[in-house]
């Protein structure tokens, strides 16, 4: 008969190298768990694509949990608090254009809803590159994130997909690597990365959709990662423009993908 500690420590191990074998390679690989990519996420999920997350941090959520400045509390439009009632989350108006929500239920109401809609979401793992093959890209370059940290020799595995999502906020991870390290030329005004400008709210939540778009073939930005490359405005901790973002993203990939 084995001892408890054996069995406990044998289900963990079978049940994730199962889950990482199912999903070495999937539909839409999504690199960064926050607002814009759980709802790309979910929505691919249930559209029936095989969608894996990850996010280089324990806790997926971006931006979310922290509100502003540390009180959890955030700002949605009217038309976005409707995406956030599909999760289950709890809304108050505020006034006739906007509600308030509990930072934390957000974050984890729409990491829940991603995660039963179907989506895999892979904690701590850093995505350190990518792999392009004949002009598209199609896998994300994965370790651990600690390991990556900690700036130790140890060698990546690839997770091949049919369609990669920048949902890594304003630094835009991968499509810096696929600029500055595989040299191609992006769907902007420069054929590059314009960078985030100073915070204007409105101006900040109409571009994050407008912004949310293929670059490359194989490879999509949104929330924003998306304003990032195209000299969008930040916003701060109103968030409409990060679910419609991840909609619109889901709806563009879903187009490309039966085709």
């Amino acid at each position: 008969m084995k001892v408890m500690e054996e069995t406990i420590s044998g289900a963990i191990v079978r049940r994730f190298f199962n889950k990482l074998e199912q999903n070495l390679s999937v539909d839409v690989a999504i690199v960064g768990g926050g607002p814009s990519g759980l709802v790309a996420a979910r929505d691919l999920a249930l559209a029936g694509y095989k969608v894996a997350i990850f996010e280089s941090k324990l806790a997926p959520g971006g931006g979310t949990w922290g509100g502003g400045m540390l009180m959890n509390e955030v700002v949605v439009q009217n038309d976005a608090a409707e995406i956030l009632h599909e999760f289950n989350i709890t809304t108050v108006p505020f006034d006739e254009h906007y509600h308030t929500v509990d930072s934390v239920e957000m974050a984890a109401g729409l990491i829940f809803g991603a995660r039963k809609a179907g989506a895999v979401i892979f904690n701590a793992i850093k995505v350190e590159d990518i792999a392009i093959h004949e002009g598209r890209v199609c896998g994300v370059v994965i370790n651990w994130n600690p390991v990556v940290r900690l700036d130790m020799h140890v060698d990546p595995i690839v997770i091949t997909c049919r369609a990669l999502i920048d949902g890594t906020g304003h630094p835009s991870e991968i499509i810096n690597k696929a600029v500055h390290k595989a040299g191609v030329s992006i769907d902007s005004p420069t054929g590059g990365i314009l960078g985030e400008k100073p915070m204007w709210m409105e101006d900040g939540e109409r571009t994050t959709v407008e912004n949310t778009k293929r670059l490359y073939p194989g490879l999509y930005a949104s929330g924003m990662a998306a304003n990032n490359v195209q000299g969008g405005f930040r916003m701060g901790p109103i968030f409409g423009g990060m679910f419609k973002s991840g909609r619109k993203i889901a709806q563009i990939i879903a187009k490309d993908l039966e085709a």
